[in-house]
């Protein structure tokens, strides 16, 4: 199984490494980190094998930016959840991003424990 994160912070995956290092080292699933939102709809659209199950996406990066970015992800991977990942958990952005298409927002800094619950439920619809 297949996990994409897209964020512009190269801390950012140091900290997912961080947090989800036995799942990754048992195989559980892979993640791959993409800084910006062109290498996330390339990637996504390239990924098959594993399954792609997951995409978490920051909203403010350089360029396009998350809420930009998931009308056109949603087009071509319709069959993949999105999560997107703010800093800034209004409800304006809430609405926005589920009327593009997302399954949920998280708010930095980044409650893993529900993120792993997410995952989870992932793997297992996956499974």
């Amino acid at each position: 199984m297949y996990i994409l994160v897209v964020d512009d912070e190269p801390d950012v995956e140091f900290l997912f490494r961080q947090q989800f290092r036995r799942d990754l080292r048992a195989g559980r699933f892979q993640m791959e980190f993409v800084p910006s939102a062109v290498a996330a709809l390339q990637r996504a659209v390239e990924v098959r094998e594993p399954p792609l199950i997951l995409i978490l996406s920051d909203i403010n990066m350089p360029g396009m930016s998350g809420l930009e970015m998931l009308p056109k992800l949603r087009a071509e991977r319709p069959d993949v959840p999105v999560i997107m990942i703010t800093a800034y958990s209004d409800a304006e952005t809430r609405r926005k991003a589920i009327e593009r298409g997302a399954v949920g927002l998280l708010t930095k800094p980044i409650d893993f424990v529900l993120l792993r619950e997410e995952i989870d439920t992932r793997l297992g619809q996956a499974a």
